[in-house]
């Protein structure tokens, strides 16, 4: 599914992950620098240099992250109090680059301040017009997660213990203050992610931590541990408890409505198209793409349904198990970027893969990427094993086949999230380091898979491109699922289905993936994010065209760091920001060949599939 930054999706939900500028960004073709502007280009920086500096004060979790390890430990302040100043803080800095006039500015100023706006108003978006600092988990979860000290090596295991250690002293009074920040009634779903969640930590902190840290050989800080990690499990417990305890209450009132999810939409990501031509746009890359499963399984599986072709897939697992099999594949899908020349690998880095910890298992896979400020250290791809209270049938049917997996691992490594971390590692202007979109990075890894199908990964043969179907057709029930629960009075019953019957998912997977919909309505950026990607290289490669276009396009689009996509729209094509979605070409078109890097994806088949 997706990264960590660490970007949980707590971390584009309650840091509001957004974008970053280019390292040369591209001029405004319809405009000249004024003679103020240097002098304002300076104030922008330094007001941004300030911005970064309040950010990492008020999220102390995300700056630990990006390396920032003088704020090792500490947790956000949940109070009211807290959330409240975070509030007044954020308003008062978007007054601020508010500010910056446009006549102040030469080009680069002004994409800069609009990017800063854009996270300012993402982040404001989940803290107040969401609601979910008063009802959703997902809120806070990641911020709880310490993961960073147990997994990356930044400084001895000792030091992190002691870290570890601070970090759980302040845990008991974060939980208080998120439990008594929630309204009850809560969302059915919503208590089964807290469960789940806060269920989890108690369950590592049990059977883990202690583990983890036993080689440390100093009697003080192992005598600290067990005090701080006795606390956080009774806290962590209770909190799992007194949720669960909600259920009877539950309800079915998770829904943000047309007029919230619209405002999310174009707060996060500068997204206004409106949701009907959204929401139409989806349910049509949903019906090409299940019109190329049905080509591909009548010669993989002929005389098959879907079902049962997608099935047959499956069955050939990956040898070893998930966590195995993606290991195998990383090389193989980094030397196939090489031998196409498909995108620039900016460094000799490489990432791990490990299965996830018990407390982060709400989705199939992810990645942990080390933030700017760090150095040499490993990247991991976590892949969840199935959740073991779950029917043995429906946890073997939980792991992917390999072909299936192959693209996940693309979507993960390479060329996907990792890939695209090596290139906003490298930018030039430190907020566009710490800042990267939902949309930039989700639908970044996700177009990379198509496109790497089109450049023929694996023989490009029909049961390689299931698997890449097989991912392409879960993200498109998201979309249609996110609109329809959050707009359409979808069920979540009735989106579970959906990921059965035309996402072709397993029972396992549906019903986690339709639980994601209801809290992370947002999930809907990797199709989105994808068809803005594929219309934005369609017209910049029109410009620009070459034997090595595709490069050319991947490289530029990387070198910004991942801001709103219409921001770099603007940026690339010297145009005003616009949101624009792909659509297939007509059935009649030429099929791109699968041999070599494809200008535009492989046409669908004329024949139909329902949406």
């Amino acid at each position: 599914m997706h990264m960590l930054r660490t970007l949980t999706l707590t971390a584009c939900i309650a840091a509001a992950l957004a974008a970053c500028a280019p390292k040369s960004p591209a001029p405004d073709s319809n405009a000249t620098a004024p003679a103020a502007a240097t002098t304002q280009d300076a104030a922008l920086d330094k007001a941004v240099d300030a911005f970064i500096d309040g950010y990492f004060q008020h999220n102390p979790v995300f700056a630990a992250n990006a390396g920032k390890h003088e704020f090792d430990g500490k947790l956000p302040d949940y109070s009211p109090a807290g959330l409240k100043a975070n509030a007044d803080w954020l308003h008062a800095q978007r007054n601020a680059f508010a500010a910056f006039t446009d006549t102040q500015l030469d080009a680069q100023g002004r994409f800069r301040r609009d990017y800063v706006l854009a996270v300012i108003d993402g982040a404001l978006f989940w803290l107040e017009d969401s609601g979910f600092a008063y009802n959703n988990p997902a809120f806070y979860t990641g911020d709880l997660s310490p993961s960073m000290y147990l997994t990356r090596p930044y400084a001895p295991l000792a030091q992190r213990m002691d870290a570890f250690i601070r970090y759980q002293e302040a845990l008991p009074k974060a939980v208080e203050q998120i439990k008594a920040n929630f309204k009850l009634p809560l969302p059915a779903s919503y208590i089964d992610l807290g469960v789940n969640s806060f269920g989890g930590y108690a369950s590592f902190f049990a059977s883990d931590v202690p583990k983890i840290f036993a080689e440390v050989k100093d009697d003080a800080l192992q005598a600290r541990l067990k005090a701080s990690n006795a606390a956080a499990i009774k806290a962590t417990q209770a909190m799992a408890d007194w949720l669960k305890a909600q259920k009877p209450h539950a309800t079915q009132d998770f829904a943000l409505g047309a007029e919230k999810f619209a405002k999310m939409l174009y707060a996060t990501e500068r997204v206004d198209i409106p949701l009907d031509q959204l929401k139409a746009a989806g349910e049509a890359d949903l019906a090409r793409n299940l019109a190329a499963l049905k080509a591909a399984c009548d010669q993989f599986a002929p005389g098959k349904t879907l079902q049962q072709c997608v099935a047959q897939e499956a069955a050939d697992k990956p040898q070893g198990g998930a966590v195995e099999g993606a290991r195998a594949q990383l090389a193989s899908l980094r030397q196939f970027i090489v031998d196409k020349d498909l995108v620039t690998i900016p460094g000799t880095e490489q990432a791990t893969a490990e299965e996830a910890p018990p407390f982060n298992r709400w989705n199939f896979a992810y990645i942990e990427i080390p933030g700017p400020y760090e150095k040499n250290l490993p990247s991991v791809y976590y892949i969840a094993p199935p959740d073991p209270t779950w029917p043995k049938a429906e946890q073997d049917a939980y792991i992917p086949g390999k072909a299936d997996l192959l693209f996940v691992s693309a979507h993960e490594v390479w060329p996907g999230h990792f890939l695209q971390f090596l290139h906003s590692n490298r930018s030039d202007w430190k907020f566009g380091q710490l800042f990267v979109g939902y949309a930039f990075a989700e639908g970044w890894a996700h177009y990379t898979e198509e496109m790497m199908f089109d450049a023929g990964l694996d023989g490009a043969t029909p049961e390689t491109h299931i698997g890449q179907l097989a991912n392409a057709l879960l993200r498109d029930v998201r979309f249609v699922s996110a609109i329809g629960m959050h707009t359409g009075g979808m069920t979540m019953a009735q989106s579970e289905q959906l990921f059965l019957d035309k996402g072709l998912q397993d029972p396992g997977n549906a019903r986690q993936q339709a639980a994601r919909g209801t809290y992370d309505p947002a999930y809907l950026n990797y199709t989105m994010g994808k068809l803005m990607i594929m219309q934005l290289r369609d017209d910049w490669i029109a410009k620009h065209p070459g034997p090595h276009a595709l490069k050319a396009f991947h490289d530029q689009f990387l070198s910004y760091g991942g801001p709103p996509i219409p921001l770099v729209r603007g940026q690339m094509l010297g145009s005003k920001p616009e949101a624009k979605l792909w659509s297939a070409p007509a059935a009649s078109a030429p099929a791109a060949s699968p041999a070599a890097p494809a200008a535009t994806p492989t046409a669908a088949p004329a024949a139909a599939a329902g949406a």
